[in-house]
């Protein structure tokens, strides 16, 4: 099971105060106030120590640095919230960085969307020694009218990424010289692409996951990781693959007594949050920003840390 560790505040603007006292207004409740203007704006870091199941080389320690789900918007998530959480994710010194998807925002309940020409040169500015990978995730596609017409990418958001020098991975796997071992990175394009409509002549999918290819470009028997957005592609990854990262389902945004009331995925609360050993092992990070309203509670947003191939199990 995760623990949080230690947690920083983010800066908050007065804007942010006065929405938050708004909302504090309008709830009339203490606790609908925390999951508004207090919870949403929390910074939490969460540990993970895993030794995986799949093969992996004796002794290899690789630190991940995630990040999920930010979606870019005022007041939420400003331009100077997501240069703190950068700061934030370089101090913890990983060996690799790796962004999850859902950059652009999913919510109307804003004063002012982030444009991918800003936030994208902050992302710009994460640092570790193997490089920053990123994935995209639904809204990435969703929001973007021209590549939903289309029917394909590119997109705005993995374009304005590139350029800011991040490797954009769409079923494709990379490797990483790791300490005199090769581990590789894999990226699945995202599975809820195409937003579903009646008119499904512009593309016949939902996604543009493409698994088999994906995993066809990992040497057999390599040490490998899958960054995909969504979890629900867990039950297919094989065995062989050390780790699968996903966010999407913020944590249900709303987790009480370890379980979600509403969660966006097909299996429920079964990869809601948190780490799952089935086949392999997964971890779904809880995201930092929101989706369609701007409440947390019980799932602040968080950076996840794993520390992979060390001693202990699941949490530190």
């Amino acid at each position: 099971m995760p623990e949080n560790g230690r947690r920083s505040p983010v800066s908050i603007t007065r804007r942010t105060v006065l929405i938050g006292l708004g909302a504090t207004a309008l709830t009339g409740a203490g606790t609908g106030a925390y999951a508004v203007g207090v919870e949403p704006m929390r910074l939490s870091v969460t540990r993970y120590r895993l030794r995986p199941t799949a093969p992996w080389p004796s002794g290899l320690r690789l630190r991940i640095v995630a990040l999920a789900d930010i979606h870019a918007c005022e007041p939420w998530m400003s331009l100077a919230r997501i240069k703190g959480i950068v700061a934030a994710a370089n101090a913890l010194r990983g060996d690799v960085i790796v962004l999850l998807g859902d950059y652009v925002s999913g919510m109307r309940l804003v004063t002012r969307y982030v444009d991918a020409a800003e936030w994208a040169p902050v992302l710009g500015r994460l640092n570790a020694p193997l490089g920053t990978y990123a994935i995209l995730g639904n809204h990435d596609w969703w929001e973007d009218k021209s590549a939903q017409a289309r029917g394909r990418g590119p997109t705005i958001a993995g374009e304005a990424l590139r350029r800011a020098g991040i490797s954009v991975l769409e079923n494709d796997a990379v490797p990483l010289s790791v300490r005199g071992h090769e581990v590789w990175v894999a990226g699945l394009g995202d599975q809820l692409a195409f937003v579903p409509s009646r008119k499904r002549h512009a593309h016949p999918r939902l996604g543009v996951d493409d698994l088999a290819a994906t995993l066809a470009r990992i040497p057999d028997g390599a040490p490998a990781i899958l960054l995909a957005h969504e979890p629900d592609i867990f039950p297919q990854v094989p065995p062989r693959i050390a780790l699968t990262l996903s966010g999407h389902t913020h944590g249900g945004q709303v987790r009480l007594f370890g379980r979600s009331p509403i969660v966006p995925s097909l299996y429920g609360n079964r990869f809601a949050y948190g780490y799952v050993r089935e086949q392999t092992d997964l971890i779904v990070s809880g995201g930092l920003g929101n989706s369609i309203a701007p409440i947390r509670l019980g799932v602040p947003p968080e950076i996840v840390v794993v520390d992979l191939g060390a001693d202990g199990d699941a949490a530190s």
